[in-house]
This record gives structure tokens, C-alpha cells and sequence, in this order.
């Protein structure tokens, strides 16, 4: 079956292929990878609307980033959360619980885990977390007017459905990506 096969081999070539650019070249695809994922986040702030559709690809640059390099990918995550604060500051309590936090963890588990679904549990599990620490413990009305403000396994079993498929989306995507990116950059 195409989900239990290993995608770790593909992904764990360019690991060792990047670890032997020089710092400078990494430093400036951390730079560039967090302007973009800055950008795109803060499009939701800046074009309503329209801007709503754009954002949730800000995970696109800290999961490939992530996907080279765990620390790397912290990094990035990090500077956009810097970027946000004074190009955004409205989306920077969304960010580093859902985009960034589901791109640095789809990125990393690429280098602990070796099937598409272990991976995917584990994008899940983040995002999960993190939705659910915005709504539960923040008071962050993320899901908008739709959710109580109180704990429901109804509103529980809709985020982990949400979770899952989307962070499976986001791995199918990433494999696409990365395999195009990887032939620039190595």
C-alpha cells in the first residue's frame, strides 16, 4: 500500500547532500524561506478575504525548510515569528499554533519517521495540540463564531478528523514540492 511504503530514503539523500553547503547558503535559504512564510501569513491580515486563502500556505516554507534541516527549520520558524510581530501582529498568535507549528512538525518527523503515515499522525497530533490550546486554554477564538467556548468531544472529534486530513494533504504536497525544490537547491 502507497502509505506504508518509505518515503524516507527520497528525502534522507538531500539531508546528507545539504549538510555539505556552506553555512552561508543555508543561512540564506533560512532567511528567504521565512520572508516567504511571513508573507503568506500575513496575507490574511492585509487582503481580507482572499487573504484567508493564502495565509494557510505559510506552512509550505517552514515544512520544507524543516524537511533539509531540523534546526534549520526552527530557525525559520522562529525568524517568521519575528517577521509576523512587525508585519503582523494579528496573526502572530495563529501562527506558531497552527501553520508553523504543523510545518515544523510534518519537516521533522520526515527525519525520524520513515512511513506516510507516521508522518501524518504526527502533523496531526500537532496541529491538533495546537488548535486545541488556542481554543481550550488561550481563549483564542480560532474556528471563528462555529465553536463553544467550552470543551466538547463534539468540536474535539471535528478538529481530529481536520487535523488529520489536512496535515495528510499537507505531506502529499510537501513529497511534490520537495522533489521539485530538491533540484535547485542540491
Amino acid at each position: 500500500m502507497k502509505y506504508f511504503k518509505p518515503v524516507f530514503d527520497d528525502v534522507r539523500s538531500s539531508q546528507l547532500i545539504f549538510t555539505h553547503h556552506k553555512k552561508t547558503m543555508k543561512f540564506s535559504l533560512v532567511s528567504i524561506f521565512a520572508c516567504i512564510a511571513g508573507i503568506l501569513q500575513a496575507a490574511g491580515g492585509f487582503l481580507p478575504g482572499i487573504g484567508y486563502l493564502i495565509s494557510p500556505l505559510a506552512t509550505a516554507p517552514i515544512l520544507l525548510c524543516s524537511m533539509f534541516s531540523i534546526p534549520f527549520g526552527g530557525m525559520s520558524y522562529l525568524l517568521t515569528i519575528m517577521l509576523l510581530f512587525i508585519l503582523q501582529p494579528t496573526e502572530l498568535i495563529v501562527f506558531p499554533f497552527t501553520t508553523g507549528l504543523l510545518g515544523l512538525g510534518i519537516g521533522g518527523s520526515f527525519h525520524f519517521f520513515r512511513e506516510r503515515v507516521s508522518i501524518i499522525a504526527t502533523g496531526a497530533i500537532l496541529l491538533m495540540a495546537g488548535i486545541m490550546s488556542l481554543l481550550f486554554i488561550v481563549d483564542f477564538p480560532v474556528l471563528g463564531p462555529a465553536s463553544p467556548g467550552f470543551f466538547s468531544l463534539l468540536t474535539t472529534g471535528i478538529i481530529c478528523v481536520f487535523a488529520f486530513l489536512y496535515s495528510w494533504l499537507w505531506v502529499e504536497m510537501a513529497l511534490i514540492l520537495y522533489r521539485r525544490l530538491k533540484r535547485m537547491i542540491i
